[in-house]
Protein backbone atom coordinates (compact mmCIF):
# COMPACT_ATOMS: atom_id res chain seq x y z
CA UNK A 1 0.00 0.00 0.00
CA UNK A 2 1.37 3.52 -0.72
CA UNK A 3 2.18 5.92 1.90
CA UNK A 4 -0.85 8.65 2.48
CA UNK A 5 1.61 10.99 1.78
CA UNK A 6 4.97 12.28 0.33
CA UNK A 7 7.29 14.14 1.57
CA UNK A 8 9.20 17.03 -0.30
CA UNK A 9 11.62 19.44 0.77
CA UNK A 10 9.14 22.77 0.60
CA UNK A 11 6.10 20.72 0.25
CA UNK A 12 4.14 17.79 1.23
CA UNK A 13 1.55 15.75 -1.25
CA UNK A 14 -1.15 13.68 0.44
CA UNK A 15 -2.04 10.96 -1.62
CA UNK A 16 -4.84 9.00 -0.10
CA UNK A 17 -8.07 9.78 -2.37
CA UNK A 18 -6.31 10.08 -5.17
CA UNK A 19 -6.07 7.00 -7.93
CA UNK A 20 -2.45 7.92 -9.35
CA UNK A 21 0.52 8.17 -6.17
CA UNK A 22 3.02 10.15 -6.37
CA UNK A 23 6.06 8.44 -8.79
CA UNK A 24 9.03 8.72 -10.78
CA UNK A 25 7.11 10.18 -14.14
CA UNK A 26 5.62 13.01 -12.44
CA UNK A 27 9.04 13.76 -10.50
CA UNK A 28 11.02 13.69 -13.49
CA UNK A 29 8.66 16.15 -15.28
CA UNK A 30 8.31 18.40 -12.95
CA UNK A 31 12.31 18.91 -12.33
CA UNK A 32 13.32 18.20 -15.65
CA UNK A 33 10.39 20.67 -17.59
CA UNK A 34 12.03 24.12 -18.90
CA UNK A 35 9.91 26.83 -16.91
CA UNK A 36 12.51 29.89 -18.37
CA UNK A 37 9.74 32.97 -19.12
CA UNK A 38 7.21 31.22 -18.23
CA UNK A 39 4.38 33.35 -16.43
CA UNK A 40 1.33 30.73 -16.94
CA UNK A 41 1.37 27.44 -16.31
CA UNK A 42 -1.41 25.09 -17.18
CA UNK A 43 -1.20 21.51 -15.59
CA UNK A 44 -3.53 19.17 -17.46
CA UNK A 45 -4.55 16.29 -15.55
CA UNK A 46 -3.00 17.50 -12.28
CA UNK A 47 -3.93 14.19 -10.01
CA UNK A 48 -2.52 15.11 -6.41
CA UNK A 49 -1.42 18.57 -7.88
CA UNK A 50 2.55 17.65 -7.88
CA UNK A 51 3.56 19.19 -10.79
CA UNK A 52 1.62 21.97 -10.09
CA UNK A 53 3.55 22.54 -6.77
CA UNK A 54 7.09 21.81 -8.42
CA UNK A 55 6.61 24.36 -11.05
CA UNK A 56 5.43 26.70 -8.34
CA UNK A 57 8.68 26.15 -6.38
CA UNK A 58 10.66 26.55 -9.86
CA UNK A 59 9.15 29.58 -11.44
CA UNK A 60 8.83 31.95 -8.52
CA UNK A 61 6.78 34.51 -11.00
CA UNK A 62 4.35 32.41 -12.69
CA UNK A 63 0.49 31.79 -12.44
CA UNK A 64 -0.35 28.17 -12.27
CA UNK A 65 -3.37 26.36 -13.33
CA UNK A 66 -4.30 22.59 -12.79
CA UNK A 67 -7.09 20.50 -14.46
CA UNK A 68 -8.45 17.88 -12.75
CA UNK A 69 -11.73 15.56 -13.80
CA UNK A 70 -12.01 13.69 -10.69
CA UNK A 71 -13.29 15.09 -8.32
CA UNK A 72 -11.37 13.34 -4.69
CA UNK A 73 -8.29 14.32 -6.71
CA UNK A 74 -9.57 17.58 -7.12
CA UNK A 75 -10.33 18.32 -3.23
CA UNK A 76 -7.18 16.31 -2.39
CA UNK A 77 -5.02 18.52 -4.74
CA UNK A 78 -6.55 21.89 -3.48
CA UNK A 79 -5.58 20.51 -0.09
CA UNK A 80 -2.75 20.07 -0.93
CA UNK A 81 -1.86 23.43 -2.90
CA UNK A 82 -3.71 25.18 0.49
CA UNK A 83 -0.70 23.77 2.73
CA UNK A 84 1.79 24.69 0.16
CA UNK A 85 4.05 28.09 -0.14
CA UNK A 86 2.31 29.31 -2.98
CA UNK A 87 -1.16 28.66 -2.53
CA UNK A 88 -1.78 32.34 -3.42
CA UNK A 89 -0.58 31.34 -7.47
CA UNK A 90 -1.71 28.20 -7.70
CA UNK A 91 -5.58 27.50 -8.59
CA UNK A 92 -7.11 23.90 -9.28
CA UNK A 93 -10.21 23.47 -11.20
CA UNK A 94 -12.39 20.15 -11.55
CA UNK A 95 -13.49 19.84 -14.96
CA UNK A 96 -12.88 18.14 -17.89
CA UNK A 97 -10.12 19.22 -19.86
CA UNK A 98 -12.09 18.93 -22.76
CA UNK A 99 -14.76 21.68 -22.78
CA UNK A 100 -11.89 24.14 -20.63
CA UNK A 101 -9.82 24.33 -23.38
CA UNK A 102 -12.94 25.04 -25.69
CA UNK A 103 -13.61 27.53 -23.43
CA UNK A 104 -10.62 29.26 -23.78
CA UNK A 105 -10.72 31.71 -20.82
CA UNK A 106 -6.98 32.26 -20.75
CA UNK A 107 -3.71 31.09 -22.83
CA UNK A 108 -0.48 29.62 -21.61
CA UNK A 109 3.45 30.15 -21.79
CA UNK A 110 3.74 26.48 -20.98
CA UNK A 111 1.24 23.43 -20.75
CA UNK A 112 2.51 20.13 -19.38
CA UNK A 113 0.94 16.74 -18.93
CA UNK A 114 1.35 13.55 -17.39
CA UNK A 115 -1.60 11.89 -19.14
CA UNK A 116 -2.99 8.62 -19.08
CA UNK A 117 -0.40 6.11 -20.69
CA UNK A 118 -2.16 2.74 -21.23
CA UNK A 119 -3.52 2.45 -24.51
CA UNK A 120 -5.82 -1.08 -25.86
CA UNK A 121 -5.06 -2.38 -22.47
CA UNK A 122 -7.45 -4.15 -19.30
CA UNK A 123 -9.26 -1.57 -17.70
CA UNK A 124 -8.25 -0.94 -13.88
CA UNK A 125 -10.52 -2.25 -11.11
CA UNK A 126 -11.77 1.05 -10.14
CA UNK A 127 -13.41 3.61 -12.19
CA UNK A 128 -11.49 6.86 -11.29
CA UNK A 129 -7.96 4.48 -11.43
CA UNK A 130 -8.78 3.65 -14.84
CA UNK A 131 -9.30 7.08 -15.84
CA UNK A 132 -5.71 7.99 -14.59
CA UNK A 133 -4.51 5.62 -16.62
CA UNK A 134 -6.14 4.95 -19.46
CA UNK A 135 -5.82 6.86 -23.10
CA UNK A 136 -9.95 6.33 -23.63
CA UNK A 137 -11.26 9.10 -21.33
CA UNK A 138 -8.49 11.75 -23.09
CA UNK A 139 -6.92 10.70 -26.08
CA UNK A 140 -3.92 11.91 -27.18
CA UNK A 141 -5.38 13.66 -30.18
CA UNK A 142 -8.21 15.58 -27.92
CA UNK A 143 -5.00 16.42 -25.58
CA UNK A 144 -3.68 17.88 -28.72
CA UNK A 145 -6.25 19.63 -29.51
CA UNK A 146 -7.04 21.23 -26.38
CA UNK A 147 -2.99 22.42 -26.25
CA UNK A 148 -3.08 24.02 -29.09
CA UNK A 149 -6.16 25.84 -28.11
CA UNK A 150 -4.64 27.33 -25.17
CA UNK A 151 -0.99 27.50 -25.79
CA UNK A 152 0.62 31.13 -26.43
CA UNK A 153 2.32 31.28 -30.07
CA UNK A 154 5.35 31.25 -28.51
CA UNK A 155 4.50 28.82 -26.00
CA UNK A 156 5.99 25.43 -24.85
CA UNK A 157 4.04 22.07 -24.56
CA UNK A 158 6.19 19.31 -22.17
CA UNK A 159 4.73 15.23 -21.51
CA UNK A 160 5.98 12.55 -20.63
CA UNK A 161 5.45 9.09 -22.41
CA UNK A 162 6.42 5.27 -22.29
CA UNK A 163 8.63 4.97 -24.46
CA UNK A 164 6.21 2.41 -27.25
CA UNK A 165 3.80 5.27 -26.48
CA UNK A 166 6.30 7.90 -27.96
CA UNK A 167 5.84 7.16 -31.91
CA UNK A 168 1.83 7.49 -31.55
CA UNK A 169 1.87 10.56 -30.08
CA UNK A 170 4.51 12.79 -32.01
CA UNK A 171 2.73 11.27 -35.62
CA UNK A 172 -0.11 13.27 -34.25
CA UNK A 173 1.64 16.31 -32.90
CA UNK A 174 3.41 16.92 -35.90
CA UNK A 175 0.07 16.43 -37.86
CA UNK A 176 -1.50 18.96 -35.93
CA UNK A 177 1.13 21.65 -36.28
CA UNK A 178 3.62 21.33 -33.48
CA UNK A 179 7.36 20.73 -33.64
CA UNK A 180 9.52 18.86 -31.42
CA UNK A 181 12.26 20.80 -29.82
CA UNK A 182 13.55 18.87 -26.95
CA UNK A 183 13.72 15.31 -25.62
CA UNK A 184 15.41 13.33 -22.59
CA UNK A 185 15.38 9.20 -22.61
CA UNK A 186 14.93 7.81 -19.75
CA UNK A 187 16.88 4.00 -18.90
CA UNK A 188 16.07 2.87 -15.41
CA UNK A 189 19.14 1.26 -15.66
CA UNK A 190 22.37 0.70 -17.70
CA UNK A 191 21.52 -2.54 -19.27
CA UNK A 192 17.81 -2.03 -19.78
CA UNK A 193 16.09 0.04 -22.68
CA UNK A 194 14.60 3.22 -22.19
CA UNK A 195 11.09 3.37 -20.82
CA UNK A 196 10.07 6.62 -20.62
CA UNK A 197 10.47 10.10 -22.82
CA UNK A 198 10.06 13.25 -21.71
CA UNK A 199 9.73 16.11 -24.54
CA UNK A 200 9.02 19.42 -25.40
CA UNK A 201 6.91 20.87 -28.36
CA UNK A 202 6.53 24.62 -29.93
CA UNK A 203 4.42 25.83 -32.50
CA UNK A 204 7.24 27.27 -33.62
CA UNK A 205 9.71 25.72 -35.98
CA UNK A 206 13.67 25.32 -34.79
CA UNK A 207 16.99 23.43 -36.80
CA UNK A 208 16.19 20.12 -34.76
CA UNK A 209 15.65 18.44 -31.60
CA UNK A 210 18.15 18.55 -28.77
CA UNK A 211 18.11 14.96 -27.38
CA UNK A 212 19.20 13.67 -23.81
CA UNK A 213 20.06 10.76 -21.98
CA UNK A 214 19.70 9.77 -18.65
CA UNK A 215 19.97 7.00 -16.20
CA UNK A 216 17.77 6.18 -13.69
CA UNK A 217 19.57 3.21 -10.80
CA UNK A 218 22.92 2.50 -11.46
CA UNK A 219 23.13 -1.23 -9.89
CA UNK A 220 19.85 -1.91 -8.63
CA UNK A 221 16.75 -0.42 -6.83
CA UNK A 222 17.14 3.14 -5.07
CA UNK A 223 20.78 3.25 -5.84
CA UNK A 224 20.20 6.50 -8.34
CA UNK A 225 22.78 7.92 -10.72
CA UNK A 226 24.41 11.51 -10.32
CA UNK A 227 21.89 12.78 -12.81
CA UNK A 228 18.99 11.63 -11.34
CA UNK A 229 19.94 13.01 -8.27
CA UNK A 230 21.34 16.31 -9.12
CA UNK A 231 17.83 17.01 -11.66
CA UNK A 232 15.87 16.53 -8.50
CA UNK A 233 18.16 17.62 -5.29
CA UNK A 234 15.82 20.83 -4.96
CA UNK A 235 13.05 18.53 -4.40
CA UNK A 236 13.51 15.17 -2.70
CA UNK A 237 14.93 15.06 1.14
CA UNK A 238 17.60 12.68 0.70
CA UNK A 239 18.84 14.32 -2.37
Amino acid sequence: MANAYFQFKRFTVFQDRCAMKVGTDGVLLGAWTPVETSHSILDVGSGTGLLALMLAQRAPAAEITGVEIDQEAWLQSKENVHQSPWADRIQMVNEDFRPFSRAGKRHYDLIVSNPPYFMNSKPSSTEARSVARHTSMLSYGELLEGVLRLLKPAGRFSIILPAQNHPIFSDQAVNVGLFEIRRMLVYPTPQKPVTRILSVWSQQETDGCNEEKMVLEVTGRHDYSAAYLSLTRDFYLKA
